[in-house]
């Protein structure tokens, strides 16, 4: 199905109920009361400020882990013309070209405080009683929630200062705020046993929603591989390029552009698939800042095919608690299949496999001259 031959949006929800066989009442209305969100989503309520939401795809998927093949929609809130265009481009590519194929692992919300020693005799106790009690710390943890578990825990220091990075399982919640709690709760537990003092329970150690390049080396939520190999023919047909054209400005531009500029995104832009899912499907749009980073790869082939691959390796994401309940939201949620509980993996795939389209759709564009052209067809519509 085509989404883009119906003329208005009512037509497209109507298709989109008939193709995915669900009833969307909320997308495309104001969907909350105030009693929903007022002191649990926000505070000093006064409305609400609207996004226009489109869909993508769908985009054929098969997991490394599975020989199961799924077909799915992709929500999209934006404001950015040619953007939802462009990703459904990169979606029909990458359908008819066998489909992506993704992999994804947990690696865990973090949460880093910072402690005061005094001096680097205190310092060394305190890395000496943290490694001898990390069960310990662990049932601390467990206190606070029984949707969260303590996995891991790294520490660095600077003479009397230590950093301390806790990495807990959060089960389907992105879960900063449980994190939070149960990282007070640990250090609490340090204070008492040891008498140094917690600075802050989040000491920038996290690193919580601000590029780093510990983000990008130890991961954090989630780390999500997809991949695909375009065909010389849909290369030709609907990308309106080749391998050759899509392989030098990838180079050129994700490769030395990003290394010129010390960006730790060597890629085209992973935000504008990431924010347009997070805020589309009640994520928390801070969390673009380490969605952004990630390495896109190209490989032209000897055969005139395309290999693509992109990796993200600091994805935070939910399928439950912060603003995930939201009507519309959920409603997003269901369009991807990855409502509620127990598809916070499956949803990791399924946002691989949108940047992975909107990676290639960009590129593909920019290989051919069109990006001014498209944005200024479909960007520069009249205004009311």
């Amino acid at each position: 199905m085509q989404l883009r031959d119906f003329k208005t949006s009512k037509e497209r929800r109507e298709a989109l109920k008939k193709e995915t066989n669900s009833s969307y009442e909320h997308i495309g209305h104001f969907s909350f009361s105030e009693e929903q969100v007022a002191n649990r989503n926000i505070e000093n309520l006064i409305g609400a400020a609207q996004v226009p939401m489109g869909v993508a795809g769908p985009l054929r998927l098969q997991k490394v882990s599975s020989k199961e093949v799924a077909e799915y929609y992709i929500p999209l809130a934006t404001t950015e013309g040619a953007l939802v265009a462009s990703v459904s481009r990169g979606c029909k590519a990458v359908t008819e070209s066998g489909g992506v194929i993704t992999h994804a692992f947990r690696v865990g919300t973090t949460r880093g405080p910072v402690f005061f020693t005094g001096s680097l005799e205190r310092t060394n106790l305190l890395f000496s009683w943290i490694k001898e009690h990390e069960e310990a710390l662990k049932e601390e943890a467990a206190k606070t929630s029984s949707h969260l578990r303590l996995t891991k825990i790294r520490i660095k220091s600077i003479a009397n200062y230590v950093f301390v990075r806790f990495y807990f399982d959060t089960g389907d919640a992105m879960g900063m705020n449980m994190v939070t709690i149960a990282t007070e709760q640990i250090a609490k537990r340090i204070e008492e046993e040891t008498g140094i003092a917690c600075l802050s329970v989040a000491g920038n150690f996290d690193i919580d929603k601000k590029p780093a390049a510990l983000n990008f080396i130890e991961n954090r939520g989630w780390k999500v591989w997809a991949e695909a190999v375009m065909t010389k023919d849909v290369l030709q047909t609907i990308l309106k390029t080749t391998a050759e054209r899509m392989f030098e400005v990838w180079l050129g531009k994700c490769m030395l552009g990003s290394a010129m500029s010390g960006s730790f995104g060597f890629n085209a832009h992973y935000a504008n698939i990431i924010s347009a899912v997070f805020i589309a499907t009640g994520q928390d749009a801070a969390h673009v800042v380490e969605g952004s980073m990630g390495i896109t790869s190209l490989r032209s082939l000897k055969n005139g095919d395309l290999y693509v691959s992109i990796y993200l390796p600091a994805l935070m994401i939910g399928t439950v608690g912060g603003g995930t309940g939201l009507p519309t939201q959920k409603e997003a949620l269901e369009l991807m299949g990855v409502s509620g509980s127990g598809r916070v993996e499956e949803f990791a795939h399924r946002v691989g496999g949108a940047v992975l389209a909107g990676e290639l759709s960009l590129l593909a564009s920019l290989s051919e001259g069109s990006l001014a052209k498209s944005h200024e067809r479909l960007g520069r519509a009249k205004k009311f």
